[in-house]
């Protein structure tokens, strides 16, 4: 099973690269996130879901997720329809896979507000023929242009753009500043939006509670994440409590910064257990903290 940034990588060379248009991101609210719905990314599941669409979604719901966070394999209209069937609302969805302009009419069909970017750099590559991006001071600030530009066309259609990082974000780029901290620096808060995934800022040799304590408001969403210690090169998925991460530090940082949206997202292999039995206990885990 290839992992996900192998897939978006893919998806990036079948989409239609960053057309522009979102909306209005409303007033930023510092409201806590202790008590609200527990969310999934639905590529964790895309095996199981593949397979069985309506009953994995429907065991996401039996198991106690409230929301999915959406990546679109077939057409906007089939995952809204499954959703409603199943009781999952769907706030936010990754855009990669469709491109900008079709992103933005599937998060309206979705009734998503957030309109995720998973890998802004590698599609920002593709438009200029291909190959692996690279993360330097100048890369990170034409890369901060381009989500200001995605962020301010945004508005226009009522979504939020929000930017979602791995770990090569992390990298060091000069003055004591990485290239998300230039991104930090050089968008604009009414109109770009940041979904922090925990484990890739781990792997980037970062603490994720630190960015959110340092960008109250800015970090709306996130990826609860974590890795098995040990062979970095792969980045082997672990359920969470069961890798190197303690999420009860980071989910007290994000509950004060604000969040709003927690998503669940495991990367594969599913070698000890299936993709919705590591959901099951990814959410045990998990949801006291909530």
């Amino acid at each position: 099973m290839m992992n996900r940034r192998q897939f978006l990588a893919r998806s990036a060379l079948c989409g239609t690269v960053l057309g522009l248009g979102l909306g209005a991101p409303g007033k930023l609210l510092a409201a806590a996130s202790k008590g609200k719905g527990l969310g999934i990314q639905l590529y964790m599941v895309l095996d199981a879901y593949q397979k069985d669409p309506t009953g994995t979604l429907k065991t996401l719901k039996s198991i106690g997720y409230t929301e999915i966070e959406a990546i679109i394999t077939s057409t906007a209209e089939t995952l809204r329809d499954q959703l409603k069937d199943a009781g999952l609302a769907c706030p936010s969805m990754h855009f990669d896979s469709l491109g900008f302009e079709p992103g933005i009419k599937a998060a309206h069909t979705l009734g998503s507000h957030y309109i995720v970017s998973s890998m802004l750099p590698a599609l920002m590559q593709k438009e200029k023929g291909g190959g692996e991006p690279t993360y330097t001071l100048d890369d990170a600030k034409r890369t901060a242009d381009y989500a200001n530009t995605l962020g301010a066309k945004a508005k226009a259609a009522g979504l939020q753009y929000a930017y979602h990082n791995h770990h090569a974000e992390f990298t060091d780029v000069g003055g004591g500043k990485t290239f998300y901290d230039v991104l930090l620096a050089e968008t604009d808060p009414k109109v770009v939006q940041f979904e922090l995934d925990c484990g890739w800022v781990h792997a980037g040799g970062k603490n994720p509670a630190d960015y959110f304590k340092a960008n109250p408001g800015r970090i709306p969403l996130m990826h609860a994440k974590d890795f098995l210690p040990g062979n970095a090169k792969d980045y082997p998925g672990a359920e969470l409590g069961r890798g190197t991460l303690d999420y009860k530090p980071i989910m007290a940082a994000a509950d004060t910064s604000g969040l709003k949206h927690c998503f669940v997202e495991q990367e594969g292999p599913f070698a000890r257990m299936s993709s919705l039995d590591a959901a099951r206990v990814d959410y045990d885990y998990l949801r006291p903290l909530r």
